[in-house]
């Protein structure tokens, strides 16, 4: 996952004259721009994982912007995807937000609208993955547990004592508080409620 690349906007539209005023608006507020004239064009050369947002028209030759969307969720690229749209596309965006775009903005584009849409796309972007990392950070601690260990584990997460997680599972208490250590630092838990949200987050 690329977590130090700068964030990117890009903009996928037919219209020459309104990538360059889309460029030139996004870059006004200090964030990078990428434009594409055809869908064809930005899968061709979206570099893999890069965050950002999509500011993508519905409506265009060859590739539409809801062919795009089927294309993108193929390849399980999950960037957050915003559609412009024309009078008389409303019903193909409604189609493309429920195929999972994040939002729609009607041309004329109200300028200050769309710079306050991108940058929430962005956060959204950003928040994703972060959690992705966490529950990828989580899955390679998990591997790290004996069968036993995360045998404890899940029932500590459901709430037992150790001396009722010995009971069940026939061991000391003292062999469960050596197994729950191990765990904690495998897991580089602090606490045990520490442990239990890690778990829950992740729908351990």
């Amino acid at each position: 996952m690329n977590l130090t690349a700068e964030p990117t906007v890009f903009v996928v539209d037919d219209d020459n004259a309104l990538r360059k005023s889309l460029c030139w608006l996004i870059e006004s507020i200090g964030l990078r721009v990428q434009t594409f004239a055809s869908a064809h064009e930005f899968l061709d050369a979206y570099p893999a994982d890069t965050p950002g947002c999509l500011v993508l028209d519905v409506r265009m030759p060859g590739m539409s912007g809801l062919d795009l969307q089927e294309r993108l969720e193929e390849r399980r690229i999950t960037i957050p995807v915003i559609i412009i749209t024309g009078y008389g596309d409303v019903p193909m965006a409604v189609r493309a937000m429920k195929a999972g775009a994040v939002d729609f903005i009607e041309k004329p584009v109200s300028d200050q609208m769309l710079l306050d849409r991108i940058q929430q796309a962005i956060m959204t972007d950003s928040m994703h993955r972060e959690s992705k990392r966490g529950k990828s950070q989580f899955a390679a601690r998990i591997e790290l547990l004996t069968p036993r260990e995360r045998e404890v584990m899940d029932k500590v997460v459901s709430g037992l004592s150790s001396r009722e997680i010995g009971d069940e599972l026939g061991v000391s208490f003292k062999t469960v508080e050596a197994h729950r250590a191990k765990i904690m630092k495998k897991m580089q838990a602090s606490s045990v409620p520490h442990l239990v949200r890690m778990a829950l987050n992740n729908e351990v």
